[in-house]
């Protein structure tokens, strides 16, 4: 492996690089850094935590001109919290470089400050595409003399919806200019990028087992949700944690977990997409100074935090893929120090987990919360050793007196005024323990969690069905929710139990008990386009006529025996036939003009009439007798 002067790094360079502690290159640096240097475009495929930042920005700084007091360098981040980090390691590895200025511009931010800045004049812009493309819009952000461009977490950036602004960018840089893209992963949108704006670019790929995941010692626990957070506390009292994120899945988990650990006593803080910058900004500072131990975190929101004094890394929520898995615990184990991380996984994650491990190529071990045997063990270690360290550097002839005195006061020996005082000390943390003493974290893990082992292919497991301990007898438990998406069918009621009805939820078809016997229950209408046939009668019973819905034909029922129904007329258009007329029923004559009259019941008389009525003339009846025809009488007429 080569060393950092002979890859051609100027001195005041290296001088920096020494006092941070940098013995060696990373292997992204050591094929990175020569590359830039000649003035090459590369594209390099590496993880978060591999040294990607000191890669493009040694080369960056030994091309800057510091007498040009203009732009020569943008470097282009996701978030403000990346931008920041970037700027702030420009900062450090250009310590020897007097006259040397870089500015980060981002959303949030006051532009005064940022203008004022650029018209004193920079040298290096780091900064999120948004923020940028306002100053080239405004005017303010010169590339006359821009020499190189970095896309830093490039994937990261075109996911979050940077694609068009980074385009946009890109194609308003007038002159030749050298383009580096550095990505953990690279899709399609990467390549096509690289097609367009990379000239006969490097590629450097860094394998998994180059990454900083081999440095990190890997833990998982299985546990429930509900479960989860007294784990982590157990698992904070046993390990000595100088800092620590915590990974969460949404903002509102961020702030439910970070008020749980403050009133455990943790110097906790969260950070997401609500929380404004200047407290976003407070938070990272409190951080790094070590007035904070604890940060709970979305993955967007972590992006370029990079703390040393993190030491562990907490999924609180398993990520949806291995990826994501990757970048949260390359929080730690940065530049060759050693961390660890911690996986918490649900009993139904047994997949997600497997996933995990088969794109790292390697186990994680898993682990149980520590049992309170084990919490006293280490609450009495660590009591003891403030007790010895208290002996060896503190003056404490005042308070030997003072014990004395009270021995020889109350006659009391000293041994019992001294646990007297551990116990006020410590009482609230030291609890006498005996053989009936209750872990109940420990019991429910018996029943529903105790192993990764168990549970390893335990994906397709429903939550909240055998994870819960089972009652015991007398004792009375409060409500579990059921959770999202889980189906729990409902306990039998005991007898003589009357429980409070329960709607059915949306969409849930729910059929309706049957009547007990003797009961009366209250009419429940049909839902909306709902069809429920009518019930039959029952005998004797007598019910009120329901008119038929409009546009419903419903035939007439026969009538009863003996029964003697009003008539109803026909309806407008209707033709209804006439009925036959009963054995001996007389009905009453129609009128002339209303009667009708088939051919076989004509009569002559009948007839006659018929023409009469009518005006026409009607012909002679078929059983008429033949005879000569009569001829007609002359008429009398007056002379």
């Amino acid at each position: 492996m080569q060393t950092f002067k002979e890859l051609g790094v100027q001195a005041n360079i290296l001088s920096a690089l020494s006092e941070l502690g940098y013995e060696t290159p990373s292997p992204i640096q050591e094929q990175s850094i020569p590359v830039l240097l000649n003035g090459k475009d590369l594209l390099a495929q590496a993880q978060t935590g591999t040294g990607k930042t000191a890669a493009f920005a040694i080369p960056v700084l030994s091309r800057i001109n510091v007498e040009l007091k203009q732009p020569q360098a943008i470097i282009l981040a996701p978030t403000r919290e990346l931008a920041i980090q970037v700027a702030e390691s420009f900062q450090k590895y250009a310590k020897h470089i007097p006259g040397f200025h870089v500015l980060p511009i981002y959303g949030g931010q006051d532009y005064r400050p940022q203008l004022r800045a650029l018209e004193r004049g920079v040298h290096v812009v780091v900064g999120t595409p948004g923020r940028v493309m306002d100053h080239l819009r405004r005017g303010s952000l010169s590339m006359q003399h821009l020499k190189m461009v970095v896309l830093d977490e490039a994937d990261e950036m075109l996911n979050m919806g940077f694609l068009e602004d980074v385009k946009w960018i890109l194609q308003q840089i007038p002159g030749e200019h050298q383009t580096a893209l550095f990505s953990a992963t690279i899709p399609s949108s990467i390549r096509a990028i690289c097609d367009q704006y990379l000239k006969d670019a490097t590629k450097i790929q860094i394998n998994g087992k180059q990454t900083t995941v081999s440095a990190i010692e890997q833990f998982y626990m299985v546990v429930s949700r509900a479960q989860k957070v007294e784990a982590l506390t157990r698992f904070l009292e046993v390990e000595d944690v100088d800092g620590m994120i915590i990974f969460t899945r949404t903002k509102t988990a961020t702030m439910e977990v970070a008020e749980k650990l403050e009133a455990r006593g943790y110097a906790v803080a969260a950070i997401n997409g609500d929380l404004k910058q200047d407290a976003r900004e407070r938070v990272i500072k409190r951080i790094k100074n070590g007035q904070l131990d604890i940060v709970v975190a979305t993955d967007i929101a972590a992006r370029g935090l990079d703390v040393e004094r993190l030491s562990h890394v907490v999924n609180f929520d398993i990520p949806y893929d291995a990826e994501s898995y990757v970048h949260r615990i390359g929080r730690t184990g940065r530049a060759g120090r050693v961390g660890k991380a911690l996986l918490l996984v649900e009993p139904r994650e047994g997949r997600m987990l497997k996933d995990i491990e088969r794109a790292l190529k390697q186990q994680l071990t898993a682990i149980t919360p520590p049992s309170i045997a084990q919490l006293q063990e280490k609450r009495v270690a660590m009591f003891t050793s403030q007790i010895n360290a208290t002996v060896a550097s503190q003056e404490l002839d005042t308070y030997r007196d003072l014990i004395e005195g009270i021995a020889h006061s109350s006659e009391t020996s000293i041994l019992d005024i001294a646990a007297a005082l551990a116990y006020l000390a410590q009482k609230d943390k030291l609890t006498q323990t005996t053989e009936n003493t209750r872990d109940i974290l420990a019991e429910s893990l018996e029943h529903g969690g105790s192993s990764g082992k168990k549970y390893r292919g335990g994906g397709d497991r429903s939550y909240g069905k055998d994870d819960r301990r089972p009652a015991r007898s007398g004792e009375r438990r409060p409500f579990k929710s059921s959770g999202d998406g889980e189906r729990r069918p409902r306990h039998a009621a005991s007898e003589g139990e009357r429980r409070p009805f329960k709607p059915a939820g949306e969409g849930e078809y729910r059929p309706r008990r049957a009547a007990g016997e003797g009961e009366r229950r209250p009419f429940k209408p049909a839902g909306e386009g709902e069809y429920r046939p009518r019930r039959a009668a029952g005998e004797g019973e007598r019910r009120p006529f329901k008119p038929a819905g409009e546009g419903e034909y419903r035939p007439r029922r026969a009538a009863g025996e003996g029964e003697r129904r009003p008539f109803k007329p026909a309806g407008e258009g209707e033709y209804r036939p006439r009925r036959a007329a009963g054995e001996g029923e007389s009905r009453p004559r129609k009128a002339n003009g209303e009667r009708k009259f088939t051919k076989a019941g004509d009569t002559p008389f009948k007839a006659k009439r018929k023409s009469e009525s009518t005006g026409v003339k009607s012909s002679k009846p078929s059983h008429a007798k033949a005879g000569p025809k009569k001829s007609a009488k002359p008429s009398k007429t007056k002379r």
